[in-house]
């Protein structure tokens, strides 16, 4: 036990700063009992509380928080584009009361001027800080912080023309070519696939230690949070926010990911931050209605054998599954080509088989067919080659037997969430007494912790409120198969956690067929009995399958402990890293 020792520094009280004891430290930005509140009266809600926090010249800091836990109120206090409502800012002992130059902000959406090229975006911030400057360093200084991102290629381009990633770049460009002190970096890579958000972490990297510059990254990707840091501070949840206790990151740098996974220091760093803060996520979600629901005895309108036998809504345990509940053979898509002079074969020849209530992760790189995999699994996507058999019937359209859930659920705003979820169950369960479906939409809302917001709009509900409904409602129709499209890609990474033990919890309670396509690998091994493994497209196929022999149930805390897992995490990784190098 004395590596936690050695690795976290305690918070004992609200007052102790955030930074190890050193007669010598002379710290470069200092929060002491800030507090930032909005609104007045009864609407008054508290957002920091007594944050304290001493950071040093050329440090590297990360904090990771849940979503409204007041990261960007902490960010904005900062950079001076709000004040606190109580205690000190300070940066060189001074009071920091508004925005500067020697703060670049990178936000996480993109602040860029449209009609203006790459380096214009740039020269902005340039032109304005260096006014007295000569044009032609100026015009050198701008060119080059627009390299140092690599966008030397696409200078010339406009906003509309760059992907997200590209657009991000033109940010970090923009506020390092301002040359702060301190670079403040509010969750930038969020929004981008892992690919993407690996390379922009390694240039952010390179340009901290070229640059020498503080940095402080806001981000909820734990893993992010480690592999860029000296340190890695939680923000626990509002309201009344307050640090946790910092981790120290001890080790030597340049990090390498692939070697990561195989670092002990790694390992037992990712196992305490993550289970801190789910611990203190727990905490501050658990819900009770104070009544409890009881699944009725009745089976949907989907099931071959819903009018012979109405038997409980789970899996008989007697049953023999099947090794071929779901197959697929010589699957393949074909598109035409932009100029519709020819066709490109996106999917090519995807043959598998699933046992009934088996559990099975399609993981790849952007582009490999895996939503395209799915969509015609659902029926949404017409078959070009090849069929799809679920419980000896051909797919050939869509169907309540599957329930999908999507990235962006699909839910009409101005219903509640128990009216979203009961338009499915109406339609599965004609059968059934209002007061039975009543019971099987309530009974599946409360699982996904919506107990206590069954009457809340969904208009008014956050992304992971909308996505657990989601959830609920694919469950509530007790469908044959499970089909789930990054259904957390849109949520923060502790958001994420929370709903991947909700939608475990659940399924272990009706152990439906389930597909799930991630791009998270940890979330692939976490929930699935097999992943499957797709090649780089077009042309795209199952490059492996690995078995994941864990038991269940399963919980992401139990899970890092467990000896097999880096292993697994390391075969998925491996041939990630070996696709990487193919396009």
């Amino acid at each position: 036990m004395s590596a936690v020792k050695l690795n976290v520094v305690d918070i004992m009280n609200d007052s102790t700063p955030l930074y190890p004891s050193n007669d010598a430290f002379q710290p470069l930005l200092e929060l002491k009992d800030v507090c930032k509140s909005y609104g007045e009266g009864k609407a008054k809600a508290s957002i920091l509380k007594n944050i304290n926090l001493s950071v040093r010249e050329g440090e590297f800091i990360a904090i990771v928080g849940f979503s409204g836990s007041g990261k960007t109120t902490l960010i904005s206090t900062i950079a001076g584009l709000i004040q606190a409502d109580s205690g000190e800012v300070l940066k060189q002992g001074q009071p920091i009361t508004a925005p500067g130059p020697d703060r670049g902000v990178v936000f996480q959406n993109y602040s860029l001027m449209p009609w203006l090229t790459v380096f214009e975006n740039v020269a902005l911030a340039v032109d304005e800080i260096f006014k007295a400057w000569p044009k032609d360093k100026r015009h050198a200084h701008t060119e080059k912080y627009v390299r140092m991102v690599n966008l030397g290629a696409a200078m010339h381009k406009r906003p509309a023309e760059l992907s997200g990633g590209m657009r991000q770049r033109v940010n970090v460009a923009r506020a390092l070519a301002a040359n702060p002190d301190i670079l403040l970096l509010d969750e930038p890579l969020s929004a981008l696939d892992a690919l993407t958000r690996g390379n922009l972490q390694d240039e952010i990297l390179s340009i901290w230690s070229q640059e020498k510059k503080t940095v402080i990254l806001i981000t909820n990707d734990v893993d992010e949070a480690i592999y860029m840091a000296d340190r890695v501070i939680p923000l626990n949840p509002g309201p009344d926010a307050t640090f946790g206790p910092a981790f120290n990151i001890n080790i030597a740098r340049p990090r390498d990911r692939t070697a990561l996974n195989h670092n002990a220091e790694f390992q037992h760093l990712r196992s305490e931050i993550t289970r801190y803060l789910m611990d203190i996520g727990i905490a501050k979600t658990q819900q009770s209605t104070g009544r409890s629901i009881v699944l009725p005895s009745v089976r949907p309108n989907t099931r071959n054998d819903w009018e012979i036998e109405k038997s409980a809504l789970h899996v008989v345990k007697t049953e023999v599954p099947s090794p071929r509940y779901l197959e697929f053979s010589n699957l393949s898509k074909i598109y035409p080509t932009s100029d519709g002079n020819s066709t490109v074969k996106v999917v090519d020849g995807f043959d598998l088989k699933m046992k009934k209530g088996e559990f099975i992760s399609i993981i790849g790189h952007s582009g490999c067919g895996k939503s395209t995999v799915l969509s015609m699994t659902a029926g949404l996507n017409s078959i070009s080659e090849g069929v799809i058999i679920l419980d000896n019937r051909e797919v050939d359209s869509a169907g309540p037997d599957r329930g999908v859930v999507f990235q962006a659920p699909s839910l009409f705003p101005w219903l509640t969430a128990f009216e979203n979820v009961t338009l499915g169950v109406d339609k599965v369960y004609p059968h059934a007494s209002k007061s039975e479906r009543d019971d099987i939409v309530e009974y599946y809302l409360t699982r996904v912790g919506l107990g206590d917001a069954l009457r809340k709009k969904a208009g008014d509900m956050s992304n992971g409120m909308k996505q657990r409904v989601g959830i609920a409602r694919a469950f509530a129709l007790s469908p044959k198969l499970l089909l789930l499209d990054e259904p957390f890609g849109m949520l923060d990474s502790l958001t994420r956690w929370e709903l991947q033990e909700v939608l475990m919890e659940v399924w272990e309670r009706t152990h439906v067929t389930a597909i799930i396509v991630t791009h998270d690998v940890d979330e692939a091994i976490l929930l699935a009995d097999r992943v499957v493994m797709m090649t780089n497209g077009p042309h795209a196929k199952i490059g492996t399958i690995q078995d994941i022999n864990l038991p269940r149930p399963r919980s992401r805390k139990a899970l890092l402990a467990h000896p097999d897992y880096y292993h697994y995490r390391e075969s998925i990784l491996s041939f990630l890293s070996e696709c990487d190098h193919t396009h």
